[in-house]
């Protein structure tokens, strides 16, 4: 018997359930609960979450995919640092993200050097071994991946290596989400993996601002069904809370080694997210001190300006905020595919336009299966 197997036992998912059918009963009105989580909304959709919930009960992706929110300014400038020479190291699923113009992907087919690593470290290990040759990691992600890219940078890596970063730091997002008056989002599932890095607190200002719900939540279907449980227990006693489902690896303090190592390379900005929004204090940029390491700094990259540089009549900055679900937009599984991706949410893993077309929904709405 796989661990696994206790959070997708069948009597437990049947058990909670009718305990959510109850609560959404005594509750009597409809309730929006939204995720930012592109590993939540994969569980979600891979099981079947939503097909057990009541139809008052709705469950959204909100921005939970880095590469869905890298600023198509950020992949132009690495594009270009492809096309002029200096080899690109990144993510797989970020090389295939355009930007206003290009993918990285194509940029290697037009002759860029562009190569897929799987850390920091492969990065690093790269160059080292190429010491004649110029290298630019695009670091991407949220606070989960950050702290291994300022572990290296503290390291002092190979001098041919340069950092074009553009993290993003989710609280914030959350707390620009919370305020959000055309979302009318009554709670909130909490990145379990972001929230083991910063911890519950790192919330709390914006828990303290807006009073709604806010359930820390693990990555299995029992874990997305009970935060729910959670959320309308607190809902129907009028008691908004912050909560722990994840207490196997979410604390109130969070990994304070892995804040502290940010806290010496990064600092905390006002950042762009991709369809969203200029969010104060939610961009992770390099210290002064690390300039010389910095791709912007060291070759000269003039910030653009912000734009999402979606194509014609695509709707991904809507299906980014949770505004519409994927088949609302009208590429979604036409000209835009998994195959040929369009837009940064059909790229991703992450990304809810490439869950929901990997799964086949082609309707917004909900199938709805019994136990």
């Amino acid at each position: 018997m796989s661990v696994l197997d206790g959070y997708r036992d069948a009597d437990l998912a049947t058990g909670l359930k009718s305990r959510i059918s109850r609560l959404s009963e005594e509750i009597d009105r409809s309730i929006l609960i939204m995720h930012v989580c592109g590993s939540h909304e994969w569980t979600i959709t891979h099981h079947g979450v939503r097909s057990l919930l009541p139809d008052a009960v709705e469950v959204r992706a909100g921005p939970g995919c880095p590469v869905c929110v890298t600023p198509a300014a950020d992949i132009d400038a690495a594009v270009d640092l492809a096309l002029g020479g200096k080899t690109l190291l990144t993510y797989g699923d970020m090389s295939r993200a355009k930007g206003s113009k290009q993918s990285l992907a194509e940029a290697k087919t037009l002759g860029g050097d562009v190569r897929v690593v799987y850390s920091v470290h492969d990065a690093v290990k790269i160059a080292q071994s190429l010491p004649e040759r110029e290298f630019v990691f695009f670091a991407v992600g949220f606070e989960t991946t950050a702290p291994a890219t300022a572990y290296e940078i503290l390291r002092d890596p190979p001098s041919n290596l340069r950092f074009l970063t553009s993290y993003r730091y989710v609280p914030s997002a959350v707390e620009a989400v919370s305020r959000s008056p055309d979302l009318r989002v009554d709670a909130f599932i909490n990145a379990g993996h972001a929230s083991t890095i910063t911890g519950m607190k790192a919330y709390k200002p914006c828990f303290d601002e807006c009073r709604k719900p806010m359930i820390f939540s693990g990555f299995e279907p029992l874990d997305i069904l009970i935060s729910v449980t959670m959320i309308l227990t607190q809902i129907r006693n009028n008691e908004p809370k912050m909560e722990n489902e994840y207490t196997r690896s979410v604390t109130w303090e969070g990994n304070l080694k892995a804040q502290e190592t940010m806290q010496k390379v990064f600092d905390l900005h006002d950042g762009y997210w991709r369809g969203v929004a200029t969010i104060p204090n939610s961009a992770l940029d390099l210290k002064a001190e690390f300039a010389h390491l910095d791709a912007r700094e060291h070759y000269g990259l003039v910030r653009e300006d912000e734009q999402a540089g979606f194509v014609r009549n695509a709707r991904c900055a809507d299906v980014i905020i949770g505004k519409i679900d994927p088949p609302e937009c009208p590429l979604y599984t036409k000209e835009c595919t998994p195959a040929s991706p369009l837009g940064p949410t059909m790229v991703s893993s992450e990304g809810t336009c490439k869950i929901w077309a990997d799964h086949r929904i082609i309707s917004a709405m909900r199938c709805r299966t019994q136990l």
